[in-house]
């Protein structure tokens, strides 16, 4: 199973070296991490358990690497019981990943973005070891609430949505915000040599549903509902706080994988239904690099539109006095993407 995790990272780092997937030129890269529990029926697949959902599954783990001119391209993955943590495993599977984007020829900087089930000083440390920064998000506990009520109120900037998002907790659109930063040394429990000092970037947003306000904490958080991040990259905190909200585009990649080969785990083996995992990951960024070749609107199309407009195609190929005619579709909208799709792969294209 390692063996064909390791091929699957390098078929990736070749083929993003072939089709330009993973553009040089942009200045920062991201690389998500974040795990999703895959629902599956009957006792018999080895490794389903219930878990935080509360359904029969299996828990599995990816890591994509993106940036602000291409859509997500995963690099790793790892197939997990279903009862276990979103975090469990995250820095040896981000280890195994930070070599393959370095590997792609990438020198612009790397931002590691997690939810705060990542939170944790081993992920930083992986982190830091391979030239990365980071960008965790944190729960709201007690040192955090604490390093909050340190914060004047003077310190606060405005910030304005580019578009409105529904709060769901909240049950109303949250249209504007206010952003701050701290310097923070988490993990103190830890070893000395885990201790890391770096910026705790707060957002607040006004708390108008008086029925979230936790108990015993109405005089701190009775106005404002506040979401953290811990971070040492090297942006000014107007860009380093969007970049982070960004780390959402994972559950693009969820949903594509849903809608293709992840709509189901076949085997009742763990094994295979991991091999199967890793194929799907090949799969999703196969289709990828083929609407990158195609055209700009199929690069961040999801990857059921391009196996709808340029592979599931309604074709029929047809030989004669040694040649092979394949005939397309008439007045089709895509024949040019399809064209420049065969034409970049180095084919030839049948007469």
């Amino acid at each position: 199973m390692r063996q064909l995790e390791s091929a699957a990272r390098a078929f990736t780092c070749r083929l993003a070296a072939h089709t330009g997937l993973v553009p040089r030129r942009d200045e920062v890269v991201f690389v998500d991490i974040d795990s999703k529990v895959k629902q599956v029926y009957g006792p018999a697949k080895q490794g389903a358990s219930f878990g935080y959902t509360k359904q029969l599954g299996l828990h599995f783990q990816i890591v994509t690497v993106k940036t602000s001119t291409c859509a997500p391209v995963i690099v790793a993955t790892r197939l997990r019981k279903g009862s276990a943590g979103s975090g469990k495993g995250a820095a040896s599977l981000l280890r195994e990943a930070l070599a393959p984007v370095r590997a792609m020829g990438i020198t612009a900087h790397i931002v590691v973005r997690a939810d705060s089930a990542y939170f944790s000083h081993k992920v930083v440390d992986v982190c830091r070891k391979a030239g990365a920064a980071f960008s965790l998000a944190v729960a709201v506990k007690k040192t955090i609430r604490e390093a909050i009520m340190q914060i004047p109120e003077d310190a606060w900037t405005p910030i304005k949505y580019a578009s409105a998002v529904w709060d769901a907790e909240e049950e109303r659109w949250i249209s504007d915000a206010e952003i701050t930063e701290i310097e923070f040394t988490a993990f103190t429990s830890k070893k000395k040599a885990f201790h890391t000092t770096a910026r705790l970037i707060v957002r607040r947003v006004k708390r108008l549903n008086p029925k979230s306000v936790p108990a015993g904490q109405a005089e701190l958080f009775g106005v404002w509902r506040h979401h953290v991040i811990f971070t040492d990259s090297p942006f000014v905190l107007a860009q380093a706080e969007p970049m982070h909200r960004e780390h959402a585009v994972i559950e693009q990649v969820f949903a594509d994988l849903k809608d293709s080969a992840l709509a189901h785990l076949p085997s009742g083996k763990f094994t295979a239904n991991a091999a199967w995992l890793t194929l799907a990951a090949t799969a999703y960024n196969l289709t990828r690099a083929s609407g990158h070749l195609a055209s700009a609107f199929h690069a961040k199309a999801r990857t059921g539109t391009i196996r709808r407009h340029l592979i599931n195609i309604p074709a029929r190929i047809a030989t004669g006095a040694r040649r092979v005619t394949l005939h397309l579709p008439e007045r089709w909208r895509w024949a040019n993407d399809f064209t420049d799709l065969w034409t970049a792969t180095g084919q030839r294209m049948p007469t």
